[in-house]
């Protein structure tokens, strides 16, 4: 069942999405050549119990990291680990939300690191654009699938792939809720778009075949061919107007 949020449960939920959004950030900016991933998870984690938050991730079906971080052609879930070295001209996707006053924020971002090449970079744009493409489009009266076919249209027509296995989804009370925010789908189908709703819209673009698999952890996905794939996310509000992003770091 979708949930709507009153105008108090969507103020609580800006603190936990602003908190997500500042932890994300942070991570962008101590992202190093050299380091671990287990390290910058250890970053992430202390500044969300920092503010007096909780990390959404951690435990969440076993799951042993505060983030998710994942390299190159990894996808999504990866496992922080102290193993796990981050290298120059890789690209680090790190998704990550923060529990607060009984609400969650979610967001992810694909980071550069030092000089990537210029597939990368393409990849890191066309997909970023399709996360705003699809935000456009989440505006009460519209459907879901709307969105998802704004995502899928801007990067099939640009040579990339949409993964179709996972999708986006409700944020609130729980990290998870309805309704299902998938890449791609049909104009004017799905779910309509009410005020209220909390939605998370995460565009996850793959450079080569849209196919993925799950490694042996039974965590990170990777690409099938193991090309370079990008995994953008932000947590929205659908209004009266205009769609309101709450993963910022300030409002």
């Amino acid at each position: 069942m979708i949930q709507i949020k009153t105008p108090t449960e969507i103020s609580k939920m800006l603190k936990a999405c602003e908190l997500s959004a500042q932890a994300l950030a942070l991570a962008g900016r101590s992202i190093t050549p050299g380091m671990s991933t287990w390290e910058l998870d250890k970053i992430i984690h202390d500044f969300i119990i920092s503010k007096g938050a909780t990390p959404s991730f951690l435990g969440y079906g076993g799951f042993k990291g505060s983030a998710c971080i994942s390299i190159n052609e990894e996808l999504i879930h990866g496992i922080p680990s102290k193993s796990r070295i981050i290298k120059e001209g890789d690209i680090v996707t790190v998704d990550v939300g923060a529990c607060i006053g009984g609400y969650h924020g979610d967001n992810a971002r694909t980071f550069p690191v030092g000089k990537i090449s210029e597939e990368a970079e393409n990849l890191l744009k066309v997909t970023e654009e399709s996360l705003y493409e699809g935000i456009k489009m989440a505006v009460e009266g519209n459907r879901i699938g709307d969105i998802s076919h704004a995502v899928e249209s801007w990067c099939v027509q640009r040579g990339y792939s949409v993964v179709k296995k996972y999708v986006g989804h409700g944020v609130g009370k729980n990290l998870h809720e309805d309704p299902e925010v998938p890449n791609y789908g049909r104009p004017g189908r799905g779910p309509r778009l009410a005020a209220g709703m909390t939605i998370a819209i995460e565009p996850m673009i793959n450079a080569g075949t849209e196919e993925i698999r799950v490694l042996s952890d039974n965590w990170t996905v990777v690409t099938a061919d193991g090309k370079l794939c990008a995994h953008f996310e932000h947590t929205i509000a659908i209004t009266k107007s205009e769609p309101l992003i709450m993963t910022l770091e300030s409002h």
